[in-house]
């Protein structure tokens, strides 16, 4: 699962990818913002994202997709 998270005044997005489920991150994100809490989720390479909910400007989350690479002959 592709995330993208839009930060208020930050003109870069933090993007990365996770094995979370789609309504997994949805619920968190849902919680983190009614609670004004921190928005913890984990990338695929174990590592831990934190954004505190005041900041959030959006979260876009889009289905992983294979890039793909290489020549077509033609």
């Amino acid at each position: 699962m592709e995330i993208r998270i839009g930060i208020q005044n930050v003109a870069r997005e933090i993007a990365f990818e996770t094995e979370m489920s789609k309504e997994d991150v949805t619920e968190k994100v849902r919680a983190a913002v009614n609670d004004n809490a921190n928005l913890e989720l984990t990338d695929n390479k174990g590592g831990t994202i934190i954004v505190p909910a005041g900041v959030l400007g959006y979260v876009e989350i889009g289905d992983a997709t294979a890039r793909r690479v290489g020549f077509i002959a033609g």
